[in-house]
């Protein structure tokens, strides 16, 4: 199960995409501004942290505060009629994909899935230790 962290204001969009990515089996969650997705981040990393482009644009530096988990990626989003805006080359430098959405949500539900697989084979990702065994013998 992979965390993931939606961000923007389309919220129809992300609610639709956070739906599709459940159906898959992965875990996502869904906020509105960078304030908010960071506070969701601090109580538990996403692997993947999905961002509208504008919103990116607008904010700078604030979007690489964002926790990670370990092995994660930054991936950001735009609608097709939506122009380029522009972005720091830090924040090129740290993005892994930049997909049109709702067009590429089967771009996004790979590499979703890929970055999952990945931190599973090294070893990054979450481990649900079972409850110890309290039967007494």
């Amino acid at each position: 199960m992979t965390h993931v962290l939606l961000v923007g204001n389309e919220v129809a969009l992300l609610e639709g995409l956070a739906q599709s990515l459940a159906a898959l089996g992965h875990e996502p969650a869904v906020a509105t501004s960078l304030a908010e997705a960071h506070d969701l981040a601090i109580t538990e990393p996403p692997l993947v942290l999905v961002v509208s482009r504008s919103l990116a644009s607008s904010a700078g530096a604030d979007l690489l505060g964002i926790p990670l988990a370990a092995g994660g990626a930054r991936l950001l989003y735009r609608s097709g009629a939506v122009p380029l805006a522009p972005l720091l080359p830090a924040l090129q430098r740290s993005v892994l994909a930049d997909l049109t959405l709702p067009l590429e949500r089967h771009r996004l539900a790979a590499l979703v899935q890929s970055l999952g697989e990945r931190a599973r084979v090294t070893g990054r990702s979450l481990r649900h230790t079972p409850p110890p065994d309290t039967r007494v013998g």
